[in-house]
């Protein structure tokens, strides 16, 4: 029998861009208020859409936001119930607003902040991109399985955006905005605001050519050649530190355990601290709520900046999410980035970074500088396919793909690697890694695979320096490119190898 529902919502009409954005703000309001208590069973998806007046599908995205965010908590065979432990929300409520509740202030040249440098700093070029391999069973990480996406709604959407651009051909004979177009801020900031609890607004997002370039411009206005102390996790993403070493940082690295990185190891003289709180690249950890207390805490006395890199963060398989460190930040001192290389595909080359109101003219001016802003049709059909809930639909569909392929994967290591392979626990993302247990190194172990047609990296291969303590021996295992039928028998042709 289905739960009474006797909530009184105030939904825009059928149509309106906003109705997911006011339906999962209107319900995470009720849960945050009481109004819906913990423990509360809430009616299926296809009553309460017929009882609103919604489609099924907007009621489904809804609710999976809601799960995404830790609200809600699926029991199966026995329904959709309100989470007994809650979490912590931003401003009573978790709206999309500023921290205090008011508007982001403005910035303006004229309002540069000490921690900012000028932008006439050279750079250096980054290292090239190593050419993917040929391999049987492929492990490689980072990249996603684009077989199923919808590229035929992406067809349509991408022919609808020109064809708008046709009939405003005058509107497009000039430059766009640098800062991204208007409507694809708006939908990243309703993306990011639904499933990571990010409150900020269209204001503060800057559209950048994927996570790579975000990096490179944040980069180009945060390094003092020479003199600003960038600190890393002691394995981190190559490409990021490569943009800090590029524009003449001195970059420390900072050991990781199973709570993340290490605070208290950071040099008091860091300026920047750049982590992956949510699914530490590679190991997969998740830094720990006092972890992410003192980093906020050691930005605020130092006055230092956070780069906060979510990574895979779409793809949470098991336990709450833990709030990003934006969501936490009181201080302006987080620069949050995020990339669709990963939930769409990595050829589509656009990512975002919700800025700090007090550097946001300098980081839209350096993307000015840098090339002027991206492709506009491509941002215009990203900002369709985000609102109409094209892109919830396509994470659902995919963290449910990706969460099979996990547990064979997990299970795979399990009955094969005992005593040899033991996985890294991780509740998200698109790859798990795994330590080797006894003296075989994982540079030797990958060589052998490669040759058995078996691609994987080792751990090391995202160590400033591998051979440096503490940089673990172990192997990444990405679950974007094999399929579940083929996990098995590679895990356990690789053991053979060992």
């Amino acid at each position: 029998m289905e739960p009474l529902f006797e909530l009184a919502l105030r939904l825009p009409g059928a149509g309106s861009r906003d109705l997911l954005r006011e339906l999962h703000r209107q319900l995470r309001s009720a849960i945050l208020d009481g109004r819906l208590q913990p423990g509360a069973r809430l009616p299926a998806t296809r009553a309460l859409a017929q009882q609103l007046g919604v489609s099924r599908n907007t009621m489904l995205a809804a609710y999976d936001l809601l799960l995404s965010e830790g609200y809600l908590l699926a029991r199966p065979g026995a329904g959709t119930y309100v989470a007994d432990t809650l979490p912590i929300a931003r401003g009573g409520h978790g709206g999309r607003g500023s921290r205090s509740g008011r508007a982001p202030k403005a910035s303006t040249p004229a309002r540069r902040d000490p921690r900012l440098v000028p932008l006439d700093v050279p750079g250096a070029d980054l290292a090239p991109t190593l050419q993917p391999q040929a391999a049987r069973d492929d492990f490689r990480v980072g990249l996603p399985d684009v077989s199923l996406f919808p590229f035929d709604i992406w067809r349509r959407l991408s022919d609808r955006a020109l064809r708008h651009t046709a009939r405003q051909a005058a509107r497009f004979a000039d430059y766009a905005d640098p800062q991204g177009q208007a409507a694809l801020r708006e939908a990243i900031a309703g993306h990011v605001s639904f499933t990571r609890a990010v409150g900020c607004t269209a204001a503060d997002v800057v559209v950048t050519a994927g996570a790579q370039q975000a990096f490179g411009l944040l980069a180009r206005i945060l390094v003092v050649p020479g003199r600003t102390v960038v600190a890393v996790e002691q394995l981190f993403y190559p490409s990021l530190r490569e943009a800090m070493l590029a524009a003449g940082a001195r970059v420390v690295t900072v050991p990781t355990d199973d709570e993340g990185m290490c605070v208290d190891r950071i040099p008091p003289e860091a300026r920047v601290v750049c982590v992956t709180p949510s699914h530490q690249f590679p190991t997969g950890v998740a830094m720990s709520p006092p972890r992410r207390a003192a980093l906020l805490a050691f930005a605020r006395a130092r006055n230092a900046v956070v780069i906060e890199d979510d990574y895979d963060s779409e793809f949470r398989f098991a336990g709450r999410p833990l709030d990003a460190l934006q969501t936490l930040d009181r201080a302006e001192s987080v620069f949050y980035v995020g990339t669709f290389s990963k939930s769409l595909f990595p050829a589509l080359r656009l990512g975002f970074v919700v800025a700090p109101p007090w550097a946001r003219a300098a980081l839209v001016r350096a993307r000015e500088l840098a090339d002027w802003h991206g492709p506009v049709l491509a941002q215009e059909a990203l900002a369709a396919f985000i609102a109409e809930g094209h892109l919830a639909r396509h994470i659902r569909k995919m963290r449910k793909l990706y969460g099979a392929r996990r547990t064979a994967l997990l299970e795979a290591l399990a009955r094969h690697g005992a005593g040899r392979l033991e996985a890294v626990a991780s509740d998200a993302g698109l790859h798990l890694s795994a330590r080797l247990l006894g003296a075989t190194r994982a540079d030797a172990v990958v060589e052998r695979a490669a040759a058995a047609g078996i691609v994987l990296p080792p751990l090391s291969r995202f160590a400033l320096d591998a051979n440096a303590p503490g940089v673990p021996n172990g192997l990444a295992f990405g679950y974007g490119l094999i399929g579940e039928a083929q996990i098995d028998g590679a895990v356990r042709r690789l053991v053979a190898l060992l």
